[in-house]
């Protein structure tokens, strides 16, 4: 049985929905697919006789499987600045995440050649894919297409190379040691020299540890920006690496698609009114 998962996600960008009328899952893989997936997720919306409400994120450096209004696709890392998507009338998506380098052993090529890029399923998986979609697009239950999912990808588990299990590990280290702020530290953490890290980080991650480091570091800016005890604009800047509080002003707006003052206006509006809402798995 599917278990949900209970941890918030991060990288959702506050803004208000319609109470009741969203509904974000996400559920745990089994123990056999546990080095490979971060999760399952499924979003289901019903907004007829509503306005669009507008989702964002900013991606992670993961490949998600998406399936959705009678496709399937795999698409690889977005570094893109954030990812957005009107929800309109009623519809649902499910998808799959999988953990930082984790799906290079099923594309068998390098992840930078799908960044930025979506697949069809059936170009991995074969023609055996359109039976998963099909399946998947037809059943209503989450959980239910979580076994679906489970079942196929059990089937075809590649083995998982010990240095793509290492990137993968240190890839989530950079996610939860909010104290990994420069290359240096990426470098010695890995034992290898900046121009090879660069290279292993290309073909296993998708992206460079740089983009890694400052996408986490703004998941961390936009999560305690939204908390009701905003932190001090300058001390954030100086707890994230940046040497300044107009570098990470500049870089936040990049990437978020407003300033910090706004964002945090923004989230506060949310906690007042309606809840926010997330897509894309985060």
């Amino acid at each position: 049985m599917s278990r949900p998962r209970r941890d918030a996600p991060r990288g959702v960008l506050q803004r208000r929905a319609p109470e009741g009328r969203i509904a974000h899952e996400r559920f745990a893989p089994s123990p056999l697919l546990e080095p490979f997936v971060q999760h399952y997720w499924a979003v289901r919306w019903d907004l007829r006789g509503e306005p669009p409400v507008l989702a964002e994120t900013l991606p992670h450096p993961c490949v998600h499987l998406v399936f959705e209004r009678g496709r399937a696709r795999v698409m690889g890392v977005q570094t893109a600045r954030r990812f957005r998507r009107y929800l309109r009338g009623q519809d649902r998506v499910f998808g799959i995440k999988f953990r930082p380098a984790a799906f290079q052993p099923f594309l068998g090529a390098p992840l930078s050649r799908i960044t930025d890029r979506g697949l069809s399923l059936r170009t991995v998986f074969g023609p055996e894919a359109h039976a998963l979609r099909d399946a998947i697009l037809g059943e209503p239950d989450a959980r239910r297409c979580v076994v679906l999912a489970e079942d196929f990808l059990c089937k075809r588990l590649p083995p998982l190379p010990e240095e793509t299990a290492r990137l993968r590990d240190l890839v989530e280290r950079l996610a939860a040691d909010p104290t990994i702020l420069r290359m240096e530290q990426v470098a010695a953490l890995a034992g290898l020299e900046p121009r090879k890290l660069q290279r292993r980080f290309g073909a296993a991650v998708g992206v460079s540890p740089k983009w890694v480091l400052q996408r986490y570091r703004l998941h961390e800016a936009a999560e305690r920006l939204a908390r009701a005890d905003v932190p001090d604009m300058a001390s954030l800047a100086l707890e994230l690496g940046y040497f300044d509080q107009s570098h990470f002003i500049r870089d936040f707006k990049a990437v978020v698609g407003r300033p910090p003052a706004r964002y945090v206006a923004e989230a506060r509006a949310s906690r007042a009114g309606r809840r926010g809402t997330g897509f894309s798995g985060a």
